[in-house]
């Protein structure tokens, strides 16, 4: 019988900056002197918290850089050197949005920018070499959509006045400040909803203007809606959307050219699209559990 092994999860970041429109883009990388290494920003979560909070958070404490998760990136396991334990990294590209010195410590006795093409060259291991490789291979980013399912509204024959009308619950008014916690991670610059009033309740938590489009309201065509997201991840910024259960699975279905039976979303859950020229290039589920055993899907392999 094969041994069972403890999993460390863990989360961190490919942070990258340009300091000028015409510079080289250069990412981040840091010297731990415990194992003098040189490998990406990243760390274990803390009990209870998010992957994608952990590594927006340990990204900051290594190399005080805040910085924006943009793309996921493929995940990577490894052996830690303890017995029976093994560590697993969820990462994600984050774009730099500002940067200090950050002092020496026994943690991190020195963090360097460095041209993203030569990062490969310092880093210490074949999985972070790996995970800059899948960054270096993405296209030009467009934009960002996050799709997400309203969150819980209780029971449709339980309410008595017009459907469109039915508001959340108190557990899914909870999530959805949840929801957007994790939403505003992203610096989202535009907010879409469809019509009914607990899709525009699940992103009030964001307290940004609600533009409503009945192209995300359940029954309208799935091919439109999916017109429409290509559209608004077209300006380089990040759009949310809300919609309903019905109509994410055949959008994405639509958008990927894969069955509905993937896209099967909770409610006050949803999903990261990322596009390049309007083709999606990378779609990771945004769960509002600890973590998501789904793996993000890329076009970029």
């Amino acid at each position: 019988m094969a041994e069972l092994s403890t999993v460390v999860q863990a989360a961190g970041g490919v942070v990258w900056r340009r300091v000028a429109p015409d510079a080289a883009l250069e990412i981040v990388l840091v010297h731990r002197p415990r194992y003098d290494d040189w490998s990406l920003p990243k760390g274990k979560l803390e009990p209870g918290e998010h992957r994608l909070v952990a590594a927006v958070r340990e990204v900051f404490e290594e190399t005080a850089v805040r910085a924006t998760p943009q793309v996921r990136l493929p995940s990577v396991r490894y052996l830690t050197g303890a017995p029976g334990v093994d560590k697993r990294v969820d990462f994600w590209s984050m774009r730099a949005e500002s940067w200090t010195h950050r002092e020496p410590d026994d943690e991190i006795e020195e963090l360097r920018w460095i041209p993203a093409t030569a990062a490969s060259s310092l880093l210490s291991y074949v999985h972070d070499r790996g995970v800059v490789k899948a960054f270096l291979d993405l296209p030009p980013l467009s934009g960002i959509v996050a799709l997400v399912r309203h969150a819980y509204a209780g029971r449709r024959r339980d309410w008595d006045g017009p459907d469109e009308d039915r508001p959340l619950a108190a557990s899914g008014e909870a999530d959805a400040v949840v929801l957007g916690g994790l939403l505003r991670l992203f610096a989202p610059t535009a907010v879409v909803s469809a019509t009914p009033l607990r899709c525009r309740q699940t992103v009030a938590p964001l307290e940004m203007p609600i533009t409503l489009d009945p192209a995300f309201d359940e029954g309208a065509p799935a091919e439109r809606a999916a017109t429409v997201l290509r559209e608004l991840a077209s300006d380089g910024g990040m759009t949310v959307v809300a919609s309903q259960g019905k109509l994410i699975p055949p959008l994405l279905a639509a958008l990927t050219g894969r069955t509905n039976l993937e896209f099967t979303t909770a409610k006050g859950s949803g999903w990261i699209l990322s596009f390049s020229g309007g083709r999606l290039i990378n779609h990771d589920h945004l769960d509002l559990a600890l973590r998501s055993a789904r793996p993000s899907t890329s076009a970029v392999q």
